[in-house]
């Protein structure tokens, strides 16, 4: 059973998010870490761990003060040690004295995994090996989790799948930008604007598909793969059926986090913006009816932030990163017992 009392406290943050002036919509937001953000400089070692079907998976490691608590990161679609908000969350977890641990889901690090298989919205199963290994490690160390997009709609899966049996060493749980909704995010990228993220993505996945089918030819149609112009496209012809799903209708109804959040039971922060271009605002307004009903979620839907933006401050050449600050704020409350609030040490705002 998990330690935690059913009556956590949900407490709101004591200065709400609002955009930096500087990067007013929910698409500036939403770019702006890419193309102006860099990566903070971290004594990060990479190692590979062997998972139990005989693949493996990088972990990016940041050692911590012996005994202090420990983070675990998923990053999101096409995301890996690349990503600006993976270094911005590494980088306050170091400034605590935390370690600090980001798993990279499978092909999206230096190499091709060597399985036919790659990694999706809902396969937790590495998830799950990988804390198993890191609580042997060193069991009296709580952990944080974090998952950002997808590795947030993963993690609230994995969560929700556990249920009560959550294991003691897991302290508390944040989310930011999850697509809670696979079906209804798939729709929203394929809008628009929006679509100019929907090539980014399909690009990526398209080439490391045709880079597989080298060693795997009969893995999917190559034609169809081809043909293939929206994520939905994909899922069907690749995530569906090299992941065991009938079609990407399938995978979507079986993945989606959303139906999952009534059993977490571990203190759990989901943050998205309203704007958020990858999903509709009507999707947050059914998280937060269902959040209602479970006294572990503490849920925070502002109107504005983008998708894993969150871009604020004065300052365009020194922004801050409120989502960040946020989830480790939120995390230090159960695992070094600090206030809940967003309000940081000086020394950690506008660190990144």
């Amino acid at each position: 059973m998990n330690r935690f009392p059913t009556n956590f406290p949900v407490m709101p943050a004591a200065h709400p998010f609002r955009s930096a002036w500087f990067a007013p919509n929910r698409h500036l937001q939403t770019v702006w870490g890419w193309l102006f953000r860099s990566n903070a400089r971290l004594p990060l070692r990479m190692e590979q761990w062997p998972m139990p079907d005989g693949d493996q998976v990088e972990l990016h490691r940041l050692d911590g003060v012996p005994g202090r608590p420990r983070l675990l990161v998923l990053h999101g679609l096409e995301g890996g040690p690349h990503s600006h908000y993976v270094h911005g969350l590494l980088q306050l977890a170091h400034a605590r004295g935390w370690g600090g641990n980001l798993l990279v889901f499978r092909s999206c690090g230096g190499t091709l995994n060597d399985t036919r298989r790659f990694y999706h919205s809902g396969e937790t199963g590495d998830l799950a090996a990988v804390i198993e290994r890191l609580i042997d490690e060193a069991p009296v160390s709580p952990i944080g989790l974090i998952g950002v997009s997808l590795g947030g709609n993963v993690l609230l899966k994995y969560l929700g799948e556990r249920d009560t049996d959550i294991r003691p060493a897991l302290g508390a749980a944040a989310t930011i930008s999850v697509p809670y909704d696979l079906a209804r995010g798939a729709d929203a990228v394929s809008q628009g604007f929006a679509r100019i993220y929907q090539r980014h993505f399909l690009h990526s996945l398209t080439r490391k598909v045709s880079a597989k089918l080298e060693r795997y030819p009969d893995l999917c149609d190559s034609r169809a793969l081809a043909s293939a112009r929206t994520l939905r496209d994909f899922d069907d012809v690749v995530t569906a059926p090299v992941h065991g799903f009938s079609s990407a209708a399938d995978y979507y109804a079986r993945s989606s986090s959303m139906q999952f959040l009534r059993n977490v039971r571990l203190p759990t922060l989901l943050l998205n913006a309203r704007d958020d271009p990858f999903l509709p605002a009507t999707v947050l307004d059914e998280v937060r009816s269902i959040a209602a009903d479970n006294p572990m979620l503490e849920v925070e839907f502002p109107p504005s932030g983008g998708h894993a933006g969150f871009v604020a401050g004065r300052l365009p050449w020194r922004p801050s990163y409120y989502a960040e600050q946020r989830v480790i704020a939120f995390l230090a409350a159960t695992l070094d017992g600090e206030d809940r609030s967003p309000v940081l040490a000086r020394h950690e705002v506008g660190m990144q």
